[in-house]
């Protein structure tokens, strides 16, 4: 399934036509809005949606209107959630950098049980929750013992696994954590 992962309020820069103009020749399945800024390497948070509620309502509405879902990238912090609904998202996608950081300590339970509790908050307004951000084969087992996680942005992981088990020796390794 395609996915396009960018900021809908960037306007377009050089042969960059700006993401719904390269929605519109796509036309993937799912488009997730993060609130990068253009030069940005990554992302390092996740939306505060009520500053753009009105912009996003109007925004994500012609991306629906594409024939596509919206997933909103997003904090385990719950209080926009019911919000973010409201603004016409399908879907959450869990800024995980916590997470990861915290497993890579050992001592992560607690950012687990957050995380767990911030996609049960997501699901019980009637999103959809996707999960993305330093996900890797060391941590990915463990995030997915999380209810109803539909799906995890691991491609920066999976290209850096390539390097060392070769693209099929990756998605294998993938495959058996899913």
């Amino acid at each position: 399934e395609y996915n396009i992962e960018g900021n809908p309020f960037e306007a377009p820069l050089g042969d960059y036509p700006g993401m719904l103009e390269l929605t519109k020749a796509t036309r993937p399945a799912q488009v997730t809005f993060v609130p990068d800024s253009v030069d940005q390497l990554t992302s390092n948070r996740g939306w505060v949606i009520s500053p753009h509620e009105h912009r996003l309502r109007d925004t994500i509405a012609e991306y629906r209107a594409l024939g596509g879902r919206v997933s909103m990238f997003m904090d385990p912090e719950v209080d926009e959630y019911a919000l973010a609904k409201d603004v016409g998202a399908d879907r959450i996608e869990l800024y995980t950098e916590d997470f990861a950081r915290a497993h890579k300590s050992g001592h992560f339970d607690e950012t687990l049980q957050r995380y767990a509790a911030a996609a049960k908050v997501a699901q019980d307004v009637g999103l959809g929750v996707n999960a993305g951000h330093d996900l890797s084969l060391t941590n990915l087992h463990d995030f997915l013992t999380i209810d109803g996680i539909l799906e995890v942005s691991i491609g920066h992981a999976v290209i850096s696994d390539a390097l060392r088990f070769g693209l099929t020796g990756a998605v294998t390794r993938y495959l058996d954590c899913l």
